[in-house]
């Protein structure tokens, strides 16, 4: 069922705003996934902090006008679902990639971060990104390796001390 222009303007508008506080966005071709494969997709989309939406190429180029993702524009061709993550930067290609191990009709168009567009190629890249409690607890132990040797320099010297 076609969408009037108000159900069209719906449609703009929310996935403006879904783009605006996005860290990323993946766009990937679904031609020949069925109805029931989409319908999981989305729920682990759920799951995991990022939203998918099936949208028009018109329409996703309208939405993503004025964000960072205005780059992928010129690129949005074909049937493509935009995942976009919420959470942290890569859920949605985590999300798209394990995806498309089991359903090869899934196939990674486009990669935008941080206002550039990149091939699908790049997905993998993006993927292994760290969460944001990974990325937490590098720094933490990155922080936590000069403090501990500095303890044990000085708890080395007051034994020498009291050695002496």
């Amino acid at each position: 069922m076609a969408l009037n222009l108000d159900g069209k303007k719906k449609v703009v508008e929310e996935v403006a705003e879904y783009a605006a506080k996005a860290h990323s966005v993946i766009a990937a071709e679904y031609r020949g996934l069925t109805v029931t494969e989409l319908t999981v997709l989305r729920k682990k989309a759920r799951e995991t902090g990022v939203y998918v939406r099936v949208i028009k190429n018109t329409l996703a180029k309208r939405a993503v006008a004025g964000t960072e993702f205005e780059c992928i524009q010129d690129k949005l061709v074909g049937p493509l679902l935009l995942a976009f993550s919420i959470e942290d930067p890569g859920s949605a290609a985590r999300l798209i990639s394990e995806f498309s191990k089991g359903h090869d009709k899934l196939i990674t168009t486009i990669v935008s971060i941080g206002g550039q567009a990149f091939d699908g190629r790049e997905l993998d890249r993006l993927a292994r990104l760290p969460t944001r409690d990974q990325g937490i607890s590098l720094l933490m132990s990155v922080i936590k390796a000069p403090i501990e040797k500095l303890a044990r320099t000085l708890a080395a010297v007051r034994d020498q001390k009291e050695a002496a």
